[in-house]
């Protein structure tokens, strides 16, 4: 079976792209970092403290989705972190392919804001903890997806995402 493109999903702080790295590494697929394609707004209100809209993440999305249809059309394996915390930014990273699979890595609260406040050289700010869980939106039984434990360390929710591609 041909592996799907992966998207490494979740809320800022819930490491991303150390997964989405570490899988990509193993994989031998690109990884791409989401946060790379964020317009200049997007960034200047994020790191004001402002949370993004839908409207603001709209362009931002589209973008994601091009860069996923042209790898695919390319026969590109690819791996991106990405928040795509709702449904409909779920759905427009699946125009650009459908089959991708979603690895949401999931934590509490306190885990995330422990976290946050020890990275450093970052533009999402503490402050936006919360309107990221109040957006975060649960998979459906209807999208391909894996959802990780984040207390779990890096190498263990690597091999189990690899697991599960391996038995499917």
């Amino acid at each position: 079976m041909k592996m799907p493109n992966i998207v490494v999903m979740g809320v800022a702080g819930c490491g991303k792209s150390s997964l989405g790295e570490a899988l990509s590494e193993t994989l031998g697929a690109t990884f791409i970092e989401g946060d790379a394609f964020h317009p200049a707004e997007n960034i200047a209100r994020m790191s004001a403290g402002i949370p993004l809209t839908d409207a603001d993440r709209a362009s931002w999305l589209g973008v994601l989705a091009a860069r996923l249809a042209s790898g695919r059309a390319g026969g590109e394996r690819m791996v991106l972190a990405c928040s795509a915390l709702k449904r409909r930014y779920r759905d427009a990273l699946r125009e650009g392919d459908p089959g991708l699979l979603f690895v949401h890595l999931s934590g509490s609260r306190s885990l995330i804001a422990e976290r946050m406040a020890a990275r450093s050289a970052h533009f999402m700010p503490q402050s936006l903890i919360d309107s990221q869980f109040s957006d975060l939106e649960a998979l459906q039984s209807d999208e391909q997806a894996i959802v990780c434990d984040i207390q779990q360390p890096l190498a263990s929710l690597r091999d189990r995402v690899l697991e599960q591609l391996h038995s499917k």
